[in-house]
Order: C-alpha cells, then sequence, then structure tokens
C-alpha cells in the first residue's frame, strides 16, 4: 500500500508514520515481543515508512524491539530515534553535554543493530547545557556517517533559531492535537519559516480523542496517572468536550481517530503525525486517517470545540520543566 507523503528534512516519509514507544514504554502491560514485531511489520506493509523510537523508551528495550523486529526491512522506512533523555544503571536522565550524547547514540546504534540512524533528535533541553554544544556534537555525527539529519524535541522557536544556526535542524517533535495547542503559539511558524518539518506526538491525544479513555482507572505504569488533566474532575469534565468532538467525527463519516489525524494534518503540510498504539486494529484505524480529507468548515467546528475547553495541566510540575515549548495564554501549570 502507498501512502500520501511529506517530506521530513532530505526523506520523503508517509504523511502518518508509527510512534513506537506504546510497545515498550508508558502505558501499562507492554504487549510480548512477538505482538509488537507483528504491528511493525503490520506497519511497514500498510505503507507506513516513519518510524519513532528513543533510548528512553523501556530504557533500551524499544530500539532493540525495532532492532530485531523490522531492520531486515531497513530499505523500506525512515528511521529516528533520540538523546539527552537515556537510562544511566536503570534510571532516568536528562543530560545533554557532547559525552553524553555520544555514548547513547553508541548505544543506539548497536541496540537498533545499524550503523546510521535517519533523523537524531534532542529528546529535551537540557537547560545546564547550551543547545549550540548539543547540536554541534550532532553535527559531527552528521559528519561522521553516523546520522542523517537532526531533529529537536519539546522545543520553543528561540532554541530551534539558536540550534538551527549551528546546522540546519530537519525536524522538530512536539505533542500536538486538537487538546493540546502548544505549537501554534510560535513553533509552527517557526518551522514552516525556516523549512523544518514538523512532527506531531500523540496526535490522538494519548487515547482521549480515539475512543480510549472513559476513565481514570489506569493499569499500573500508565503515565496517564501522572497527568493532572487525565483524572478527576478534569478527566470528567474533558470527556464531555470530547463527546462533542466524536460526535462530530460521526456525523462526518470517519472514526474520531482519523479526524483527529485528519485534523493535524490539515494544519499544515510540513506536519506528519506519528500516531502510537499496541492494538493491530487501530494501527488499521489510524493509517486510514492518512487519506482522510478533513474540510476547512471541519477543521473550524474541532477548533471551535477545543477552543479553551479542556482543563487542568498538561504535565506534572516535574515534567512540564523539560518542555521547551511555549505556554499557551491561560493555560494551567502544575503547581
Amino acid at each position: 500500500m502507498t501512502l500520501p507523503t511529506r517530506r521530513i528534512g532530505p526523506h520523503e516519509v508517509s504523511a502518518i508514520g508509527l510512534g513506537c514507544m506504546n510497545l515498550s514504554h508508558a502505558y501499562g502491560t507492554r504487549p510480548s515481543e512477538e505482538e509488537g514485531a507483528a504491528l511493525l511489520n503490520r506497519a511497514l506493509d500498510l505503507g507506513v515508512t516513519f518510524l519513532d523510537t528513543a533510548a528512553l523508551y523501556g530504557l533500551g528495550a524499544n530500539e532493540r524491539l525495532v532492532g530485531k523486529a523490522v531492520m531486515h526491512r531497513r530499505a523500506e522506512f525512515t528511521l529516528a530515534s533520540k538523546c539527552v533523555l537515556d537510562a544511566v544503571d536503570g534510571k532516568r536522565v536528562l543530560d545533554g553535554r557532547p559525552e553524553s550524547i555520544r555514548r547513547t547514540l553508541e548505544g543506539a546504534l548497536g541496540r537498533l543493530g545499524t550503523d546510521h540512524i535517519d533523523l537524531y533528535y534532542l529528546h529535551r533541553l537540557d537547560r545546564d547545557v547550551p543547545v549550540e554544544e548539543s547540536v554541534g556534537e550532532l553535527a559531527r555525527a552528521v559528519e561522521a556517517g553516523k546520522i542523517g539529519a537532526i531533529g529537536l524535541s519539546e522545543m520553543g522557536a528561540a532554541t530551534i533559531r539558536r540550534a538551527h544556526a549551528v546546522h540546519p535542524i530537519a525536524a522538530v517533535q512536539s505533542e500536538y492535537s486538537a487538546m493540546v495547542r502548544n505549537p501554534e503559539v510560535a513553533v509552527l511558524d517557526t518551522c514552516r519559516d525556516l523549512g523544518i518539518g514538523f512532527v506531531a506526538f500523540s496526535p490522538v491525544a494519548r487515547g482521549m480523542l480515539a475512543r480510549g479513555v472513559h476513565d481514570d482507572s489506569y493499569e499500573p505504569g500508565d503515565i496517564r496517572a501522572r497527568m493532572p488533566r487525565f483524572l478527576g474532575d478534569n478527566l470528567r469534565h474533558n470527556l464531555e468536550v470530547v463527546a462533542r468532538f466524536d460526535a462530530l467525527a460521526e456525523a462526518a463519516g470517519m472514526t474520531s481517530a482519523q479526524l483527529a489525524l485528519g485534523w493535524v494534518l490539515a494544519k499544515g503540510e510540513h506536519i506528519v503525525a506519528i500516531p502510537g498504539t499496541r492494538s493491530i486494529a487501530h494501527l488499521e484505524e489510524d493509517v486510514g486517517g492518512a487519506t482522510v480529507a478533513v474540510p476547512a468548515d471541519l477543521v473550524a467546528a474541532v477548533d471551535k470545540i477545543f477552543d479553551g475547553t479542556i482543563r487542568g495541566p498538561r504535565y506534572i510540575a516535574a515534567m512540564q520543566a523539560q518542555i521547551d515549548t511555549e505556554i499557551l495564554p491561560g493555560e494551567e501549570l502544575a503547581a
């Protein structure tokens, strides 16, 4: 199957890629290695040509899974991974020093079973290290042929411009969905101005816009159990808002996930979405969103539903401290 494509730096990739994190990290019980491999291969069979992983996911397990499951099909996809957030002695660390980036990259190449990663991101901004130093190290990795292009994740417009002055940035990845609009403050325009691709993670709002969240009885290890807008009264209110979105999708003859993904893609030709899932059925539904055209009036109707209506901070304070992307006017932040 051939999907519509968009450009990320030097690469032409499917407009909907796959965020691989869910297969090893963050959403409760992990699927078996066999189940994860089956989903990754099904994604390639469906025409997905952009796979996104990171050193942090499963403390290296996700990169190992990708390496074992699909590296025999290496010519079929663009491979993205990330550094700065990593695991040292089994513990999560944030470290943007050049020597730490080198260590993480070498580990990633080994886990993935490759000598080249197409797109390599700084996963978060280490505020103790000038971004120029971190990008400089990745530029040396480009020169050495170990990576093909440089990306940034959850970084704001000013940081993007500083990084881009050191070496061309191919992609900026941030959370973006009809519910989470922070990139609209400045990042989307900055990427458009500089010719940088934008990669939207969590485009179905961690399942909220795919009819995947009904209450806050999450499995142990599910990160949503620590996200204020997914809990208690905030969640109950937000589900009432989302019900209006679900009705809009149904009236338009599409699933909620497909409307959510079509909405993201309609926001700019430089945008690619990378939903994640542990379900092949959901994967097939998501990929269907690549060919769903969302007209301007439907985009506007979705905008109206979520205009200032979502309650609760996006992250707890410790996680928000690692986010450089701009804050929305009036956005609620955790104390």
